[in-house]
């Protein structure tokens, strides 16, 4: 009987045991699921914006995750920046892996394609990098968001810097130059649109559409320098980007025409830093040197550079982290890592980013920030050329009107 009694007695402290240490342990992981293009033509930013979240998540977790109680952890897939692929990667993540939200993707068209995946599904949907307006504007869905300058906003801001040149320098027929996908046809179009409001003397003289991943520029070189506009406004990005002004510079493209709108992020300013033709008006949609007087750019800048070596954040990386956080801290307001909990504490939720304190707009959930114009200059404080003179255009200068947006939907339901 004695020997049951110490049995029994030591069987209710192993089992109290267990329970303190249950009780103790941190909840499950809080999966985020990462979705880009890490091969491809969306390799160079989404390799940028994955160390970018890796950043904010080891930050994040140094604190014991969500909430505190909801360790963050990462799965990531490639999209290969193709929409089929999207959309299975995705799935994948959410039925395989349980991901709770997913940051997808550099191709508007995947992000496009994977919205409807995550609406069925509940999962939070960010978009860090594709920025088509088309991504929150129509077909909306309440589980999407945007954490980078729509292709309304970036043209908004585009025209108004073409204009100011336009006029200071008497321009009157220019060339486009634009991917031929979402992102580059969208893009364009808001410019050529509003350029004709803001800078009605201006006429297209013709309208060129490289394909996503073009890889011989020769021929649209040649056919811009023989019409010899007064200006190429261009939209392209990444790879082509890059591959583009390596091979239009033998030409002495540069040198005879003025090249403005093109996007030059903090990854051209660095991989092309000895080649770029200085003097390129540019966009630029988060770069870091804009808001260093904010503690929180700043803290990142140092996080960033200590745990890769040295190098600085591009755009991508500046968004992937505010991504992380603006998500975390709907989680806070929600005090729940309830997806319809969290989805409707983001909706109009004002959030501290590194570039400032802004705001998901209700009606569409795009972020309210700015867009950034500037020249294309040496700096002594950096091993490459940064934008100077810059200027920021706000949200609240570049944002389409609310009523156009009611419109767009009620067009889309006949």
């Amino acid at each position: 009987m004695k020997f049951r009694k110490v049995f029994i007695g030591v069987f209710v402290l192993l089992m109290a045991g267990i329970f303190c240490v249950s009780s103790i342990q941190a909840a499950d992981p809080y999966n985020l699921g990462v979705a880009l293009g890490f091969t491809g033509t969306g390799t160079l930013y989404s390799k940028d914006q994955m160390e970018g979240i890796q950043v904010a998540v080891d930050e994040i977790n140094a604190k014991g995750g969500f909430l505190g109680k909801y360790p963050v952890k990462l799965f990531q897939q490639d999209t290969q920046t193709k929409p089929d692929v999207g959309v299975r990667t995705v799935k994948d993540l959410i039925l395989r892996d349980k991901v709770r939200a997913v940051i997808n993707d550099y191709s508007s068209a995947v992000a496009v394609a994977v919205k409807p995946i995550c609406r069925e599904y509940k999962v939070i949907h960010i978009a860090a990098i594709s920025n088509s307006e088309n991504i929150t504007k129509i077909n909306y869905s309440p589980y999407t968001f945007q954490v980078v300058p729509n292709s309304y906003m970036q043209a908004k801001a585009a025209s108004y810097a073409v204009a100011q040149l336009a006029k200071k320098k008497g321009w009157k027929e220019y060339v486009t130059l634009a991917s031929d996908y979402e992102w580059g046809r969208s893009t364009q179009e808001e410019v050529v649109t509003d350029l004709k409001k803001v800078a009605p003397f201006l006429k297209v003289k013709k309208e060129l559409w490289p394909k996503l991943g073009e890889t011989q520029f020769a021929s649209f070189v040649t056919s811009i320098m023989s019409m010899k506009p007064d200006f190429v406004y261009a939209c392209l990005a990444s790879k082509d980007n890059v591959t583009f002004t390596e091979q239009a510079k033998p030409y002495g493209f540069f040198d005879k025409i003025p090249y403005v709108g093109s996007m030059q992020s903090v990854t051209e300013l660095i991989t092309e830093a000895k080649t770029m033709p200085r003097g390129l008006v540019a966009i630029s949609r988060a770069p870091f040197f804009a808001h260093m007087d904010i503690p929180m750019m700043a803290n990142f800048v140092k996080n960033y550079r200590a745990k890769y070596k040295g190098k600085y954040p591009s755009d991508w990386a500046v968004m992937g982290y505010d991504a992380v956080y603006a998500l975390k801290q709907g989680v806070e307001k929600a005090g729940s890592i309830d997806n319809d909990k969290v989805k409707d504490a983001m909706k109009g939720l004002a959030v501290d980013l590194t570039r400032g304190k802004l705001q998901f707009r209700p009606i569409d959930n795009q972020l309210r920030c700015s867009s950034y114009v500037g020249i294309v200059r040496d700096d002594p404080k950096y091993p490459f050329p940064i934008l100077a003179e810059l200027i920021e255009i706000k949200a609240a200068d570049s944002e389409r009107p609310e009523a156009e947006i009611v419109a767009a939907r009620q067009a889309e339901k006949k």
